[in-house]
């Protein structure tokens, strides 16, 4: 039994997904998706867990999380953001409200 993913054993569909972006010290925006953002930031500024690309990159900021709904949603849109430029992920981030549950 996996013990890593219930979920997908189960098929539980009430697993939500959360979008998040995270800037780096020198002003960089990294995406990423997670059903826990609280864990999931924990990981990326202190942990082996966190993503490669923001190693060394600190002090880390959460400067945007929302929740999605479902994984495949939260793949989309987070694929979509990723193609943007820069300028393109702040000016989306103005868009948006603070943090929150959506």
């Amino acid at each position: 039994m996996n013990s890593q993913r219930p979920d997908a054993l189960t098929g539980a569909a009430d697993t939500c997904w959360f979008l998040y972006m995270i800037e780096t010290a020198a002003g960089a925006l990294y995406t990423g998706i997670t059903t826990d953002v609280e864990r999931r930031f924990g990981e990326h500024c202190g942990s082996r867990r966190g993503a490669r690309a923001l190693r060394g990159k600190g002090p880390l900021t959460l400067v945007h999380y929302e929740r999605v709904g479902s994984r495949s949603e939260a793949l989309k849109l987070e694929a979509s953001l990723k193609r943007l430029s820069a300028a393109g992920k702040r000016a989306w981030l103005t868009t948006r409200p603070a943090c929150r549950d959506r």
